[in-house]
């Protein structure tokens, strides 16, 4: 439930199979097969990393929502195939939301999901940074995905995440506004930091925003090889997203907000500190806090 006027604020990690979180976060000894269901007590959602790399079957899926909550929410990344459709490092823009080339994919996706039924959060395309010999504006892209966001169905709901800062400006904010999509806020060394989100109304173009903690990967594993510590102190810039999230356009009835490891060494800590800071804010209530971290 919402407290008050506030945004709901639905909180977690992204993904929860980390195995270095045995002792830490899980109890000692827990298998990999019950991670999610103890994960599950501790966050209100989670975001489903699997699905980047591979479609999920009904029977991933259906596990998926045998073993959490029925107040539980798992939100989930369109494939690769979809949103990067190279077989390499580097994008494909001749088959990238292409639909010849990826409408199979997309309606074995969206299938699976629906299988999660109101647990089913929004769904994330998250799109790499396109060099100019990808797109070499935003124009062509932006047409892209107006013409792939439009046709999908609206039982879900839709986030986008885009890595070329010079984007995030109106012209993408129409498109999304254009499918009721929300934009993701996404913290990565060189993306617009949250003092720099702060007030701009085009960045929340729909009833619900999306953040994501994804952090330096080079820093941290340059002083970690685990991910059971925090290892790096960011308590500034995650009081500088809780602030964002206070002050969110009135429109905005829910947020999501997920935290990577590589952020500051181990996502558990990082999302439940920036959960207590948003409370501190005032900025959302959380459905379920989780126990400690």
């Amino acid at each position: 439930m919402a407290f008050g006027s506030r945004p709901l604020f639905r909180h977690g990690t992204c993904s929860w199979s980390a195995r270095s979180w045995v002792g830490p976060f899980y109890p000692p000894g827990t298998k990999a097969a019950d991670f999610l269901g103890h994960y599950a007590t501790r966050f209100c959602a989670v975001e489903a990393d699997v699905t980047y790399y591979r479609v999920p079957d009904a029977k991933l899926v259906t596990g998926w929502a045998r073993r959490t909550p029925e107040d539980f929410v798992l939100c989930a990344k369109f494939p690769r195939s979809i949103v990067h459709a190279g077989e390499g490092a580097r994008p494909d823009p001749d088959r990238l939301l292409v639909p010849k080339f990826v409408d199979r994919d997309r309606d074995r996706f969206l299938e699976a999901m629906a299988l999660l039924g109101p647990k089913c959060g929004p769904l994330v395309l998250q799109f790499p940074y396109f060099n100019r010999k990808a797109f070499p504006e935003a124009g062509p892209f932006l047409e892209r995905l107006d013409a792939f966001l439009g046709p999908l169905p609206q039982g879900f709901r839709y986030a986008v995440e885009v890595r070329n800062p010079r984007w995030l400006d109106e012209p993408l904010a129409a498109v999304l506004r254009a499918h009721g999509a929300a934009l993701v806020l996404v913290d990565l060394p060189y993306m617009p930091p949250p003092e720099r989100i702060a007030g701009r109304a085009e960045l929340f173009p729909t009833d619900f925003t999306y953040l994501r903690l994804i952090g330096d990967r080079k820093r941290v594993d340059a002083l970690t090889e685990t991910f059971d510590a925090v290892v790096v102190d960011l308590d500034d810039r995650l009081r500088a997203w809780a602030d964002v999230l206070a002050d969110l356009p009135s429109s905005v009835r829910e947020t999501y907000a997920f935290a990577n490891n590589h952020f500051a060494g181990h996502g558990p800590a990082t999302i439940a500190r920036l959960a207590a800071l948003v409370e501190e804010a005032g900025g959302g209530g959380a459905p379920r806090e989780p126990a400690s971290a």
